[in-house]
């Protein structure tokens, strides 16, 4: 539960916007978007020369608000939380 509150905070901390992000010692290229008054944040991640990418769907109202597209829900949680801006 702590984990899955760090990832909301973390989340929604990061700007809207495309940027680049580090992740463990690989690059991604990051577009996040929030719609809907803030009901809905979008985030896709693509490793930069890779093949690796984060997709996840995110309504911070509902208790179980996180909805990964076609990976584990333990992937992006980690993501989230252990990626760096440049």
């Amino acid at each position: 539960m702590i984990k899955k509150r760090a990832f909301k905070t973390t989340l929604l901390a990061l700007p809207d916007g495309a940027y680049d992000v580090h992740f463990q010692h690989k690059r991604y290229g990051l577009i996040k978007s929030t719609h809907l008054q803030g009901a809905l944040v979008k985030l896709y991640a693509k490793q930069l020369g890779g093949n690796d990418f984060i997709s996840l769907n995110y309504y911070p109202q509902l208790k179980e608000g996180l909805k990964p597209c076609e990976m584990p829900q333990s992937k992006v949680i980690d993501f989230v939380l252990g990626l760096t801006k440049d």
